[in-house]
């Protein structure tokens, strides 16, 4: 939908939206011929199937494989096209660090190398937060790049944030990271004349810090990627004329929420606790972005198996959720992360809609199959939260 449409019809409303995204949530049939979605059996999700309405969603287009921020940026209802968002902006924000406007900022991922310097672990093996924090102040402390500031901050197990603040620098780089094993990491490229500068500076950074933490056992490498600076976002709330909060753990999301105007509010360390803060905040806002991360980790892994027992655990925790009796529910993922693949996919993502006002169907599972035969079709997925919001009464009539 047109933002500007958006900003002429929303109304306030005394109603509760719920939109809980269960990252890559989408998968592809393993070993038993069955998605992760079809074997896990939710019992819970498969009852709100039954009485809402299922569809599936195209977070960029078809055939386009998602990042987890258009994904999400998507969902929020933004044209990912017309917005973009790198990735190293929504790490940054996400860990709180202080953009400025002409900063350039990168997501890294520290990965070990062999000696011929070729990637035999993209993820360093997932080191633990506190590792990366004294590798990141080593870098930041032993790094020297002429004429500009250097800042290298943790994000979460192998994840951190790289950013250059200086003059005249661009953002328009090429990924160093190859994204698979077997090769070594890639130089940074301008894809613009204006950012030759910029890339040299980059690829000194990555010569100077192999110097610095080559001699480890793992983690002895990075890669960078999501190269961007701070965009202009139009606020959420103020498009909506409600109260928005978000319950995400992971920096990134909990960055991308707050680029768009929500509120990121302490949510604790697991699902539980998020529900918790949502019941402790649900007087105070009108519409809860909930996310969910291990669908997706497993997916990545390719670990058919804990990708389902994350979304039994998800289906599990759902009863205290729903206690609270939001008028609106949505439950689906910002892109498909399929186990059989290990990694994104341009696959459609399922999409249930419960609430007050819909015209449920005749699905009794929620299943990428019952979603590809539901009443709402496949959509993309920035038309989401217009029909959530539209369920909940807060969109206007449209001409005389």
């Amino acid at each position: 939908m047109d933002l500007d449409l958006i900003r002429r019809l929303s109304v306030p409303a005394d109603t509760k939206v719920v939109l809980c995204v269960l990252d890559g949530l989408g998968g592809l049939p393993g070993p038993r011929g069955r998605t992760e979605l079809e074997e896990a059996y939710p019992q819970h999700l498969d009852r709100l199937a039954e009485q809402g309405v299922l569809g599936q969603t195209l977070p960029v287009g078809y055939g386009i494989t998602p990042g987890s921020g258009p994904g999400h940026l998507a969902l929020f209802g933004y044209d990912p096209l017309r917005f973009e968002v790198g990735r190293g902006v929504l790490e940054a924000t996400g860990i709180d660090f202080p953009l400025a406007a002409s900063d350039v900022a990168a997501r890294g991922n520290f990965c070990t190398l062999d000696a011929d310097g070729r990637i035999v672990d993209r993820r360093a093996g997932r080191v633990p937060t506190e590792v990366t924090a004294e590798i990141c102040a080593a870098l930041e402390a032993g790094v020297h790049l002429p004429g500009v500031e250097l800042f290298v901050r943790p994000v979460r197990e192998h994840r951190f944030v790289l950013v250059l603040r200086g003059h005249a620098l661009h953002d328009a780089l090429t990924e160093t990271d190859p994204q698979r094993e077997g090769v070594a990491p890639l130089p940074a490229e301008p894809r613009e004349p204006a950012a030759a500068t910029t890339a040299a500076l980059v690829n000194s950074f990555v010569v100077q810090a192999r110097a610095l933490i080559g001699g480890r056992d793992r983690a002895n490498g990075l890669t960078l990627r999501g190269w961007a600076m701070r965009p202009d976002l139009p606020q959420l709330p103020e498009l909506w004329k409600l109260r928005a909060a978000a319950l995400a753990l992971y920096p990134m999301y909990r960055g991308l929420a707050r680029m768009v105007g929500m509120d990121v509010l302490d949510a604790g360390t697991n699902l539980e606790t998020q529900i918790e803060a949502l019941r402790t905040h649900w007087d105070a806002y009108d519409f809860f972005f909930l996310h969910y991360k291990p669908t997706d980790t497993a997916g990545e892994d390719g670990d058919f198996q804990r990708k389902q027992q994350a979304i039994r655990a998800f289906d599990a925790c759902l009863p205290s959720l729903l206690a609270l009796a939001p008028n609106v529910l949505v439950v689906t993922g910002d892109h498909s992360t399929p186990a059989v693949m290990a990694g994104h996919s341009w696959h459609p993502v399922p999409l249930l809609l419960h609430g007050d006002y819909v015209r449920s169907g005749d699905s009794t599972r929620f299943t990428e199959q019952a979603c590809a035969h539901g009443a709402l079709g496949t959509l993309p997925a920035r038309e989401v939260l217009p029909i959530a919001f539209a369920h909940a009464r807060r969109l206007t009539k449209f001409g005389a």
